[in-house]
Parts: C-alpha cells; sequence; structure tokens
C-alpha cells in the first residue's frame, strides 16, 4: 500500500511539483499553503504530526491522481481551513477567487454528519478529488489514531460511504481497494 507524506515542508511539495506544474500554478500552491497554514497554526494531527502535513498529503495525493486544475489544488490545501480554523470562507472568497471558495465549501462540514457525508453522492469530480485525497490522507496511518474506538469507527465510516464514491475514479477505488485489504483488522 502506498503511503503518502514526503512532503513534509513547502519546499520539498514545490520541488517534486515543479516536475508536474507549472511556476505560475507553484506561485499560487505556495500562497495557498502559507494562507492554510497561517490559520492552521499550531494545530496538530489526532497522533500529533503538525497539521500542514496533512494538507500536504492531501495535495502530494491529488497530484498522483492526475489533478492539475489549479481551483482543484488550491482548494485541497485550503480543504480544512473554513472548518476547522476561524478563517471565513468570504475569506477564502476574496483571497482565491469564487471556484476555489465553492471547492472548499462542498467539503467544509455543515450540518449533520450524514446530510454531509450524502452530499457526495451527487459531487463534481473536482469536488471527490478533493475529499477523497483529504480522506486518504487521513486514513493510510489510520493504526496511529490514538483512541482505537475512532479507529474502529472512522474504518466502517470509510468503507460505508467512502469506498462507493471512490468507484466513481479509478485512481481513488484502487487506492482504497488496497488500503481497505491492508486495515480489514480494524473493522472488529
Amino acid at each position: 500500500m502506498r503511503v503518502f507524506g514526503s512532503w513534509r515542508d513547502w519546499p520539498s511539495a514545490a520541488g517534486a511539483l515543479g516536475e508536474v506544474l507549472p511556476d505560475e500554478t507553484i506561485g499560487k500552491l505556495a500562497h495557498a499553503y502559507e494562507f492554510a497554514a497561517g490559520h492552521h497554526g499550531d494545530q496538530t494531527r489526532p497522533a500529533g504530526e503538525p497539521y500542514p502535513w496533512h494538507l500536504l498529503e492531501a495535495l502530494e495525493i491529488a497530484v498522483d491522481a492526475g489533478a492539475r486544475d489549479e481551483d482543484v489544488l488550491v482548494a485541497a490545501l485550503l480543504h480544512d481551513v473554513v472548518e476547522d480554523t476561524p478563517c471565513s470562507l468570504a475569506a477564502v472568497r476574496a483571497e482565491f477567487g469564487a471556484q476555489v471558495a465553492e471547492l472548499v465549501d462542498w467539503v467544509t462540514k455543515a450540518g449533520s454528519r450524514e446530510s454531509y457525508l450524502s452530499r457526495f453522492v451527487t459531487a463534481p469530480e473536482e469536488v471527490l478529488t478533493i475529499k477523497l485525497a483529504d480522506r486518504y490522507s487521513n486514513v493510510q496511518r489510520l493504526h496511529t489514531h490514538p483512541r482505537p474506538a475512532k479507529r474502529a469507527t472512522y474504518y466502517a465510516e470509510t468503507v460505508r460511504v467512502f469506498l462507493p464514491l471512490a468507484d466513481r475514479l479509478p485512481y481513488f477505488r484502487d487506492r482504497f481497494a488496497e488500503w481497505q485489504e491492508n486495515y480489514a483488522y480494524l473493522a472488529s
């Protein structure tokens, strides 16, 4: 199973991105990364990693999946900024434009968890790319989550909700199928 995470800082990401993206796009991604990292501040992931690592993983996964649309890639870096920081969607729109704000809005939790998750059934491919890159980043090291009960429920939710969504995009179908095989022990 491929585990992403070789980009731990912006220079590492920019170096790799330089092989597949134009300089102008990399410049916009650098700005989005600084914006997101600044808003996330000292936040950490459940296993203690700096939060920006997750943002870079989501970007790395989206790029590996073949995403090249600048707005999709910017939104991959910003996907949690409205949900997990005081940053508003209006601030994202003012800084990055209406299309990026719309993509970020799609992946920002609002209302009940079930209504949020059910929205993805009708989501466009660009939104699924961002959300599945985010989810794959979250689950690729699910075994490191400090709470066993959370590992089990997150595994079950991923199988129930995200594997059917991943079937729409062959890259993610293959990644999640391999992930499910490797982490099946978390179902019990």
